[in-house]
């Protein structure tokens, strides 16, 4: 099965526990996610489906966009609820006005290091796993950009947010740099992922949902139409001398698109046949076959 499945991940699952229930619910082993989410974290997390996975590399520099809650008062080893707390607990006095104030320095392109308990890889091995056996992972930081970044409310020691960050951004690094600047220790107490580029929760189906679809034999239903997939492609419907050509590997001509890096190439309304790479002129040869 070729496919884009966008799933509402629930709490207290790793974005691995939700693969595995996708590839028992469908049948389909070549399962990817796009983005990880916390085990915490809840909301959009898109899956790409047997030979859509060969796709991933296109999606990588997706925004994405969260709610959540920040509690401030303590740290943690983690920066988020699942963590050891670290340090002494303090009381907390902060006013809304001083806790948006702070948020605003983290609008726009900041350098951002990532928490030691991630999976950024350190000579092939995940931060997280040189973290729990009581190493300090050697981590770079990195630039990323906050396009939005709104404290919505401030009850007590807990604020609501809402948040749009590039890919590769932590949401719970920038929560302990808050309780760092605020002189207080802050941590990540919820998080919810409401869009991923251009899949929101709108189009996320509950892993319930989908495997009764699935176990219907209607999953098709609930996977997002092909052509939603990668907007910022034009889309071409070949015909099938040219999709013929495709498949083998060969060069095709596609003169309504000589402005165009990358074009989508259909056989039909959904059969996404391969991904178009622009080589010299109107000439494009295959980036990625698909079938």
């Amino acid at each position: 099965m070729n496919a884009l499945l966008i799933i509402d991940k629930p709490g207290g699952m790793t974005s691995h526990d939700v693969v595995a229930r996708v590839r028992r619910a469908t049948g389909e082993q070549s399962v990817g996610h796009l983005g990880t989410l916390d085990p915490m974290a809840t909301g959009v997390l898109p899956l790409l489906l047997g030979k859509y996975t060969r796709l991933a590399q296109f999606f990588g520099t997706s925004e994405k966009a969260y709610t959540g809650t920040i509690r401030f008062g303590f740290a943690t080893d983690t920066y988020d609820a699942e963590g050891q707390t670290v340090g002494e607990a303090c009381a907390v006095e902060l006013n809304l006005d001083r806790v948006r104030a702070e948020a605003a320095q983290f609008a726009g392109e900041i350098e951002q290091m990532p928490p030691p308990f991630s999976a950024k890889k350190i000579a092939g091995k995940p931060a997280y796993k040189l973290a729990r056996e009581g190493k300090t992972p050697e981590l770079k930081a990195v630039r990323i950009t906050v396009n939005a970044f709104t404290i919505e409310s401030l009850e007590g020691d807990t604020a609501r947010f809402a948040m749009r960050i590039s890919a590769g951004g932590y949401v719970r690094a920038i929560a302990h740099a808050m309780g760092q600047a605020l002189g207080c220790g802050a941590h990540l107490a919820s998080l919810r992922r409401t869009a991923a580029g251009v899949f929101t929760l709108e189009h996320a189906l509950p892993l319930e949902a989908m495997e009764a679809l699935a176990a219907q034999g209607q999953l098709e239903k609930g996977l997002a139409h092909p052509r939603t997939l990668l907007p910022e492609m034009p889309a071409v419907t070949a015909g099938e001398q040219t999709v013929g050509r495709i498949r083998n590997g060969m060069q095709v001509n596609l003169p309504e698109y000589s402005d165009a890096a990358l074009v989508k190439i259909f056989a039909g309304q959904r059969e996404l046949v391969a991904i178009g790479k622009r080589v010299a002129g109107t000439l494009f040869q295959p980036a990625v076959v698909l079938c």
